[in-house]
């Protein structure tokens, strides 16, 4: 079983529409939505719910009143100002449990957070595992982990072939959870001056992981200096351009109706997926 992790850099650069169209081009896999602060790719597959999970993670002051002396000490040692009126704002408390150590009453108790949930869910094109990060929320990392783990878990019971994650924009941690353990990496950017400079940042994080990357240059026609200064950086640092998509509004009425562009229009675009696909299917066997 071999999994490739899609990364953009930035958000926008089509990399979810992309993923969408290799869960109908591909065969024999599982499909994992790991941008779990804005998930979206259930959004093109329409998948029927199977199986909804709470996702506890990270923890917050509590304040019992019956204990609390209003000595003051929790509010003046909080360097987030997350109490007031002896009161924890939830928002604001990080759970550092500062507040919980010092307080001479012990009327502080540090709470576990229901901080998202997860989802097994049946597209038409194979399972979808993906999750929703409560607003404000943080660990997003570990959402991240838990969303591979179970579809590796589901791929390796009905015996799949292949993982698909739509991973999450940027280079932070969730991108790192993502990434832990791929075979490969497909890098879809544009030639604006922000893709290029988050190209570079994302290449840099896949390299130190040591995980194999392959480039794809989305409406690589907007700007052909962008795109040529794009396979120059890559070639030098040895990474292959594997494919060049051009802008189409098909990609655009595809997803006003709902449908991953492979499936609403045999166009150029949809060839150069298809093809696109063939590429990483080669790179991940090889």
């Amino acid at each position: 079983m071999k999994e490739v992790v899609v990364l953009s850099g930035k958000g926008g650069t089509g990399k979810t529409c992309i993923v969408g169209s290799f869960a109908v081009v591909a065969k024999n896999k599982a499909l994992a939505d790991c941008d779990v602060d804005a998930a979206d790719l259930h959004l093109l597959l329409r998948p029927t719910l199977k199986e909804e999970n709470e996702f506890w993670s990270g923890q917050v002051a509590v304040i019992d009143e019956q204990k609390c002396t209003q000595c003051g000490l929790c509010e003046e040692v909080c360097r987030f100002d997350a109490i007031r009126d002896f009161i924890v704002d939830p928002i604001s408390c990080e759970g550092c449990a500062f507040c919980y150590q010092v307080c001479p009453a012990e009327a502080v108790a540090m709470k576990e957070c229901l901080s998202g949930h997860w989802f097994i869910s049946e597209t038409r094109y194979g399972p979808l595992i993906h999750a929703r990060l409560g607003i404000t929320e943080e660990n997003s990392g570990k959402l991240v982990a838990l969303v591979r783990q179970t579809a590796r878990l589901i791929a390796e019971k009905n015996g799949l072939d292949y993982i698909i994650t739509d991973g999450p924009p940027g280079i932070g941690c969730p991108v790192i959870s993502s990434l832990s353990g791929a075979n490969l990496t497909l890098i879809v950017t544009e030639p604006t001056l922000s893709g290029i400079h988050d190209l570079e940042r994302v290449l840099g994080v896949c390299s130190h992981f040591g995980i194999p990357a392959l480039v794809c240059i989305n409406k690589y026609d907007i700007n052909g200096e962008n795109t040529h200064q794009i396979e120059q950086f890559c070639l030098g640092q040895g990474v292959e351009v594997v494919s060049k998509i051009p802008l189409d509004n098909a990609v655009t009425e595809a997803l006003v109706q709902g449908l991953p562009v492979v499936e609403y229009s045999r166009n150029r675009v949809s060839q150069e997926i298809e093809a696109l696909w063939q590429r990483i299917d080669q790179a991940l066997k090889g």
